[in-house]
């Protein structure tokens, strides 16, 4: 929070007084933590000045926390005197003659002083002051810098200050002082001061009550209901109400009569008109109440307040007598709701004219002062923070709403996708299955069949004959393979699949492999190799065999299927910590790199320039994969196209209990 610029006074002030204040900025410089410009007159002693720095005295602080200018001038008597050559107050310095008189006829000086913490009128100062040090490039951008800086102060430091400086200025604290001077000025002063430092801290105090109740709460009715009962009572008024203009974004709630009776309903039509008094507080039950009423016709958006407001200054009405005496109807209005004298700051949200905070004397005119002024503009700059935190969180739990309610129609989106994913599945695999069931009976007939004509005794067959019969017999095998590899991919998608865990030896089950398709092989004219790299102590593996002998064929007729006449197909074989690792070697076609994610996808053939030459269904590479899986191993290929291809296998010794595809 930034504290009101307005702590500015002017006296005139004995020069022990001066130096005391003086003193305290300083001290006060020590406490802050951020960078700090601290200077004084003394500064001067070392360049030409003109006569009018040569009579003053200053203290300037500038930081970006807490800035202030102590600015003393001599008196145009004390001057007078100064030039009196006989004058026992003359100096022998010509630059800066207050820094080095001393004597103790220079405390009975009295400097025009003024003390203030206005930013604008600290940066004019510094401005000035950088000027005397033109031809000082370091100096005068360390001014130049800190004239940059200059901020509002902050709440806390400037309430820091005030107390100190109260302190140092209570007349018992300075009783001293008064006996020395022995003048009534100095001591009224020091009453003065105490007072208005005490109105200053208990409405620094009561800034800050309404800056942590922000902080604290989020409702906006009982931060503003609240912040209003608290600003009247501090400022003594008559009524205090907040305006909201029509079309303004936020939305409040009907607030209370002295916070305590519920408000009754806004009229429906009031967004029709200029505005609406959405909360009161008021002195008295006496003062008649304002609260829902309307200016229907004599403030509109066209006069020339709303563009004040708008441009966010604060309204000055000390008798509206005097100031609306040739506007009868809004005179007439005020007069009906018994105001004499208002002040009204301007609440702006977004940087648009949201509402006012509206101060009202109801019986005679009132001089409104400096303080009051600012107090009210901090207080409605509170109340838009409010606003605007209100708004955050209306936003924020609107969002949620929609948020949550969108991740409930996905979700339900989803569930519903889910279950028709899986009883479409459910039914494919179904069907799958018993189609494969019904397929499989006449497809014995048909492979059985030819295959006995093939060897039958009697008789013998054409040459042409027996080709036809060989072609059934071959395709009805093919058609077999389908079939099962099929139904083996439809049992384990629907988690029936139940592995046969029991012990077999590596170097059997792979030279069956081998002793299986070597024939195959040889008809293609591929080399078909072994190279078991097994130690015979660790020959002894335990998974399905009838499973990693099918892993194993569907690799080896791959890779013999896909490698040219001449190539090569090795089968490697080795154990690496307890696993069991399975490398078919190929110099194959070869695979590209953009292709190698779909060589696991049923019923994908890769599209290479040979796939006409090649048969397949594409579905021994996806069963491969899934029953690796079920044995929970992985399997990686390693390819360059016209080189060859590289599939390892690693399977994981299996307990002895029996798995499924869904554990």
């Amino acid at each position: 929070m930034l504290s009101s610029p307005d702590l500015s006074f002017s006296q005139n002030l004995p020069l022990v007084v001066f130096n005391q204040l003086g003193e305290l900025l300083q001290q006060m410089a020590q406490s802050v933590e951020t960078s700090m410009l601290v200077l004084t007159e003394a500064v001067l002693a070392r360049i030409v000045i003109s006569e009018e720095w040569q009579s003053q005295r200053f203290t300037l602080v500038v930081s970006e926390q807490f800035s202030a200018l102590l600015l003393g001038i001599l008196t145009q008597e004390e001057q007078q005197a100064q030039e009196n050559p006989h004058s026992s107050l003359s100096t022998q310095h010509s630059a800066t003659p207050l820094a080095t008189t001393e004597g103790t006829s220079a405390t009975q000086w009295l400097l025009s002083t003024r003390l203030t913490f206005n930013s604008e009128a600290i940066a004019s100062f510094v401005s000035n002051l950088k000027g005397l040090f033109a031809n000082d490039s370091e100096t005068y951008q360390n001014l130049d810098y800190y004239s940059q800086i200059l901020r509002p102060n902050d709440a806390t430091l400037q309430s820091q200050f005030t107390l100190l400086l109260l302190e140092y200025l209570l007349p018992q604290k300075n009783q001293a002082v008064a006996e020395s001077l022995n003048t009534s000025p100095s001591g009224n002063f020091c009453q003065a001061i105490e007072i208005a430092l005490q109105k200053q801290i208990s409405q620094e105090r009561l800034l800050n009550q309404v800056t942590t109740q922000i902080r604290k709460s989020l409702d906006l009715p009982v931060i503003m209901a609240t912040a209003i009962a608290q600003v009247r009572e501090f400022l003594k008024l008559d009524r205090l109400v907040i305006y909201k203009f029509a079309g303004s974004r936020v939305n409040t709630q009907n607030s209370t009569d002295n916070g305590q009776s519920p408000a009754p309903t806004l009229i429906p039509d009031w967004q029709k008109y200029g505005g609406c008094i959405v909360y009161e507080v008021k002195a008295t039950d006496e003062i008649p109440s304002v609260l829902h009423s309307q200016e229907t016709n004599c403030f509109t958006r066209h006069s020339p307040c709303w563009d004040k407001y708008r441009q966010g200054f604060t309204l000055v009405v000390e008798d509206v007598e005097k100031t609306y005496a040739l506007e009868e109807c809004l005179l007439n209005f005020l007069r009906a709701n018994r105001v004499r004298a208002k002040l009204a700051a301007p609440i702006m949200f977004e940087e648009k004219l949201w509402g006012l905070l509206i101060a009202h004397q109801c019986d005679i005119p009132r001089q409104w002062n400096e303080n009051e002024r600012n107090l009210l503009s901090s207080i409605a700059e509170q109340l838009a923070i409010a606003i605007h935190q209100s708004e955050l969180m209306r936003s924020l739990t609107q969002e949620k709403q929609t948020l949550e309610q969108r991740v409930l129609e996905r979700t339900m989106a989803l569930r519903d996708a889910l279950l028709a994913a899986e009883a479409a599945s459910r039914l494919r695999n179904e069907f799958l299955a018993t189609i494969s069931h019904e397929l499989l009976t006449p497809l014995t007939y048909v492979i059985g069949m030819s295959s006995t004509l093939l060897r039958w005794p009697i008789g013998e067959l054409s040459q042409r004959q027996r080709d036809y019969l060989q072609t059934i017999h071959d395709s009805g095998e093919h058609l077999l393979e389908m079939i099962n590899d099929i139904l083996d991919l439809s049992q384990i998608e629907a988690g029936k699949t139940v592995l046969n865990i029991n012990e077999f030896s590596l170097a059997k089950i792979a030279e069956s492999a081998i002793s299986a398709l070597i024939d195959k092989a040889n008809n293609q004219q591929v080399t078909l190799k072994l190279d078991l790299q097994i130690d015979p102590r660790r020959d002894i593996f335990s998974a399905d065999a009838e499973r990693i002998e099918q892993i194993l064929w569907n690799l080896l007729t791959n890779a013999i299927k896909f490698t040219p006449e001449g190539g090569s197909v090795t089968l490697r074989i080795w154990v690496e910590d307890n696993t069991a690792v399975f490398q078919v070697e190929d110099t194959g076609i070869g695979i590209s790199e953009e292709q190698l994610p779909l060589m696991f996808e049923k019923f994908q053939q890769l599209d290479t320039p040979y796939r006409r030459r090649y048969e397949g269904t594409g579905l021994g590479l996806a069963l491969t994969k899934q029953l690796v899986e079920l044995h929970r191993g992985r399997i990686e290929v390693e390819s360059t196209v016209g080189i060859g291809s590289i599939f390892t296998v690693w399977i994981p010794p299996q307990s002895t209990k029996v798995l499924s595809a869904e554990s």
